[in-house]
């Protein structure tokens, strides 16, 4: 944390930049929504959060492929510069008594180095910088603990996690209880093809399921299309970081054009699905209650109809199936 406003604002006089959607969303949910001043260029959730202006941008066009996004992620990074851009001047003329970043990952949003460098230009700043790190679940629960910790509401953020995790418990032991093991692959990025790791192996395995690739707590890793296919999948997730079903769908060939996938258990069953990951399993915080319940839907969709399909995920009907 960098700074502290000796002031000791009120929740009325409190004002708050967040520069992650998921600590927006965070924010809102301990009932400081009011109090926000400022956002990250992808804050948009609450949906009313889009009224305020953005404090950041990213330094390329991100509607490119995967191939062409990682490409100009990886020249960013060699020639060491920040995929993203913080506004010091707009930072500087809204004030803020906190910031909300994060310290996970440099690829997905502002990183805490461009926050406090553009803190630093104000010789009078007592702004105070909340760093959230999510790499497990456990992590999400702290940091939802951290933000209320500053906003002066601790007691409200124990309430949310109690909340949040019993929920999730619920669905966990359902999904248990039907004794059910299927192997899952879950794809965070096309090209190069990577698996979803931090909390998604934990996901699976609370509903009995059998992770492949990637470990809790871990950051997402480069995983090998021979390995799939050796692995041979019960189950295929597309859930590619910062995209919606849509533009998953637009992409989808990298995959479906790979050799073998026909052969996939996952694909000539029927069994492939894509994930609002954008709104949901990307973003650590209050949602990832909803994401669990996403993938019991998928894995058990006899059993769990909560409402999801259409909106947090949808079959993706590939050509063996329909032959099936």
């Amino acid at each position: 944390m960098l700074g502290r406003n000796d002031s000791n604002p009120t929740k009325n006089q409190m004002r708050i930049v967040s520069l992650i959607p998921s600590a927006t969303e965070i924010v809102c949910a301990l009932g400081f929504e009011s109090s926000l001043v400022g956002r990250s260029h992808e804050c948009d959730y609450p949906e009313t959060v889009k009224r305020l202006p953005a404090c950041c941008e990213p330094k390329f066009d991100p509607k490119g492929t995967s191939l062409e996004i990682d490409q100009h992620v990886q020249t960013l990074v060699r020639e060491s510069l920040s995929v993203y851009r913080v506004n010091a001047k707009k930072l500087k003329e809204l004030k803020p008594d906190i910031i909300v970043t994060q310290d996970h990952c440099d690829v997905c949003a502002v990183s805490l180095e461009d926050v406090k460098r553009a803190v630093c230009e104000w010789l009078d700043s007592k702004s105070k910088i909340v760093t959230l790190r999510p790499d497990g679940l456990s992590d999400v629960w702290k940091g939802i603990g951290d933000v209320a910790e500053a906003l002066g509401c601790p007691e409200k953020a124990k309430t949310l996690v109690q909340q949040y995790q019993n929920r999730m418990h619920a669905v966990s032991e359902k999904a248990r209880r039907l004794g059910r093991s299927p192997s899952i692959v879950c794809i965070e990025w096309f090209d190069p093809l990577m698996s979803a790791a931090n909390w998604m192996p934990e996901f699976v395995k609370m509903l009995g399921g059998v992770n492949l690739f990637g470990e809790s707590g871990r950051h997402s890793p480069r995983i090998a299309w021979e390995d799939v296919r050796r692995k041979n999948p019960d189950i295929f997730v597309l859930m590619p970081c910062g995209w919606n079903i849509g533009h998953s769908l637009e992409e989808i060939t990298t995959l479906t054009q790979k050799p073998g996938w026909d052969e996939l258990k996952a694909v000539r069953n029927g069994q492939v699905y894509i994930a609002e990951s954008n709104q949901y399993f990307n973003r650590p915080g209050p949602r990832l209650v909803e994401s669990l319940e996403i993938l019991a839907e998928i894995m058990y969709p006899d059993s769990f109809q909560l409402g999801y399909e259409g909106k947090g995920w949808q079959r993706f009907e590939t050509e063996a199936s329909k032959n099936s």
